[in-house]
């Protein structure tokens, strides 16, 4: 029987996806994962100060004689920072980073007073000190790593002097892909019993309402679509800020008479029927390291219309690339004719693409990587 290792997961920023992939870590792990936290909240100040609080909490739980075998921390953790402050019991313990996304790639929003103060590349640096600290390091996808292994050089050569330039080949030979695992099958037990599919394609949104997700080009599309007088029902799920882009109250009112539901869902069931009554989801992020709503659809056989970039194409075989992606150019065109071909659409079965990111299927893989580091 294999060993099970006791490992400290470190997150500052428990809340959301991340609250939800350390605690399916959690449960589905052969391992004993013990998850030391801090709220949701204050994310720049997570990564500032997130690893005094944290450190400060570990040194009342752990010593020489009482200690984890690895220590798993997440991005938003200065992990550098975090091992300093430990280290009178942690100094000998292997550690690992698991990169849900990192602010070296992620795209600022453009009312964000850090990037015209230039403060901006602080919190990348810390992600470059904890990749530099860690014995090893996870990124949830292949593009993820690709796309920040490549923008180091370009970001180490903004310094004076003194680049560490080598230090890129050093984090590269130490990274590896671990696809972000999630409990899709729970998604199926809430599946309801009779869904109601109306004559008209059911067209979705379930992702947060952030400039990042590109929600001007999502409902600008629709817009044009229902003013050529074509009939469709949309869905809006997702989580709304006080500072969400105004396109979503422009659309609102020019897509009224579409409109099945828009907001948060209330419950998690709620959201589930809603995704197994939509026909397809019109992907036009800008930026997604691994792309969670995309997934969740999918496995609900929504079918995505995805752009050929990011990590969508690492999802779906290629062979069936030209099924599932559009050209930017005639991404409206496009997607008019799949509204129009829903009887296609609710034929197909985009779940079996979306099955091997299910916890069942990655376990085994997560507490093989997580043993290997021990040795």
């Amino acid at each position: 029987m294999a060993t099970r290792l006791n490992i400290l997961l470190v997150e500052p920023f428990y809340t959301g996806s991340h609250k939800k992939w350390a605690d399916e870590l959690k449960q589905f792990s052969s391992h004993n994962v013990e998850i030391l936290s801090l709220s949701g909240h204050y994310w720049k100040w997570r990564m500032h100060g997130g690893a005094v609080s944290l450190a400060d909490k570990a040194n009342k739980r752990y010593n020489t004689s009482n200690k984890p075998d690895l220590i798993l921390a997440t991005d938003m953790l200065d992990l550098s920072l975090f091992m300093s402050l430990t280290r009178a019991w942690s100094h000998s313990i292997p550690t690992a980073i698991y990169f849900h996304e990192n602010q070296l790639n992620y795209p600022w929003s453009p009312t964000d007073r850090d990037v015209k103060l230039q403060r901006d590349n602080h919190y990348a640096f810390i992600n470059y000190a904890s990749c530099l600290s860690a014995d090893h390091i996870f990124f949830n996808s292949q593009y993820h790593q690709e796309a920040f292994i490549n923008e180091l050089p370009s970001f180490l050569n903004g310094f004076p002097d003194n680049n560490n330039f080598d230090t890129v080949e050093l984090i590269k030979s130490k990274s590896s892909v671990l696809p972000l695992a999630l409990n899709l099958k729970k998604l199926a037990e809430h599946k309801p019993e009779k869904i109601e599919k109306a004559l008209r394609a059911v067209v979705l949104w379930n992702h947060r309402w952030e400039y990042d997700k590109n929600p001007e080009r999502f409902f600008n599309a629709l817009i044009e679509i229902s003013e050529r007088g074509i009939a469709f029902n949309l869905v809006v799920l997702g989580e709304s800020y006080e500072k969400r882009p105004k396109i979503f109250d422009i659309a609102k009112e020019k897509l009224a008479d579409h409109i099945l539901h828009w907001g948060y869902a209330e419950s998690y069931e709620e959201y589930c029927k809603w995704l197994w009554t939509a026909d397809v989801l019109p992907v036009t992020s800008v930026q997604d390291f691994f792309g969670i709503s995309v997934i969740e659809a999918m496995y609900c056989n929504v079918v995505p219309y995805l752009p050929k970039r990011l990590a969508y194409p690492e999802h779906i075989p290629a062979a069936y690339h030209n099924t599932f992606f559009y050209d930017e150019e005639d991404f409206v065109n496009k997607l008019q004719r799949r509204i129009w071909d829903v009887k296609y659409l609710r034929v197909m079965d985009t779940q079996q693409y979306a099955a091997k990111y299910d916890w069942s299927e990655q376990i085994t893989r997560y507490d093989g990587e997580f043993a290997r580091l021990v040795k």
